[in-house]
């Protein structure tokens, strides 16, 4: 089984402020530096980091030499992406001293797929074979309905949610992994019970990972919920939580772990990674996660 992680590049510009900006406002950041970043990329990385060979396709701008490197350095085989003549996909990120983010995105080079591109990638994938996805390149239909044919496992993060996530074939998701306001997003407002219950009469052939912040995680797989609390850290920047989840839960979902098993490793290394500064940058290996054994603590 191979698992191809089909999204983002981005240059993520982090910029740390008193309180994010309001309409109209002029402020001052106290810092800035650059990342490499983008959902696509941060979930590979993860991927990689829990030790599992990930495939990332997606495109790089003519400025995007920083982020394959980035990808090369941590072991994600990148021989699948493709040169855009764009700008690559960046984010302007406000990052508040209780570590909460406000981002602004531009997609460039993510925005940058063509059918021809797609076929040439998937030629190398088939039957059980996982592939992710987000919501931050387009042709994201196209993907799904290709990778349904070949009989992959797709599972989709659908962030940043949009229109755009209504006019996908969601009915070939087999795993949505997303938080609360995606969940409510697409299926109106409650708490998690009932967020679950209206994913699963939905979507009934689907499992369903809701993260939910400071309150943990939680999963439906064959009609079975399982939970997982939320492991104490101090806060620093919560930028990549949600990407390290997801790949740390891919992860042990691909090795056949149990939804226990992968919530608790997910959640350990989410934990750890708002506990730095960064997006991609503060994911955590996987030795740090078993080493840290947090699950154990009170």
């Amino acid at each position: 089984m191979k698992i191809l992680n089909f999204g983002s590049l981005n240059i993520d510009f982090v910029y740390y402020v008193e309180r994010f900006l309001r309409p109209g406002e002029t402020a001052a950041s106290k810092n800035m530096e650059v990342f490499a970043g983008g959902k696509g990329l941060n979930q590979s990385v993860a991927l990689s980091r829990a030790k599992v060979l990930v495939f990332h396709a997606g495109a790089l701008g003519f400025d995007g030499a920083m982020l394959k490197n980035f990808l090369n350095e941590n072991g994600v085989d990148t021989s699948l992406l493709k040169e855009s003549g764009k700008r690559s996909g960046h984010a302007i990120i406000q990052v508040d001293p209780s570590g909460q983010n406000c981002i602004l995105l531009y997609g460039g080079a993510n925005m940058d797929m063509d059918i021809d591109y797609i076929n040439s990638v998937l030629a190398g994938f088939g039957e059980g074979d996982i592939i992710l996805l987000q919501n931050e390149i387009n042709l994201l239909p196209d993907i799904m309905g290709r990778a349904h044919e070949r009989g992959m496992r797709i599972f989709l993060n659908p962030s940043p949610m949009n229109s755009q996530v209504f006019a996908l074939p969601l009915e070939y998701v087999d795993c949505f992994i997303l938080n609360e306001v995606e969940a409510e997003d697409i299926c109106g407002a409650g708490d998690e019970d009932r967020l679950l219950d209206q994913l699963h009469k939905r979507f009934p052939s689907a499992e369903i990972v809701l993260t939910l912040g400071e309150k943990g995680a939680v999963c439906m797989r064959e009609g079975k919920v399982y939970r997982q609390a939320a492991y104490s850290v101090p806060v620093t920047d919560t930028t990549a939580a949600g990407d390290t989840f997801t790949g740390y839960y891919i992860a042990a979902v691909s090795e056949g772990a149990g939804c226990v098993e992968a919530l608790q490793r997910a959640s350990a290394a989410a934990a750890l990674s708002v506990s730095r500064k960064g997006a991609a940058q503060s994911i955590p290996y996987l030795d740090e996660v078993l080493s840290t054994r947090l699950w154990e603590r009170p």
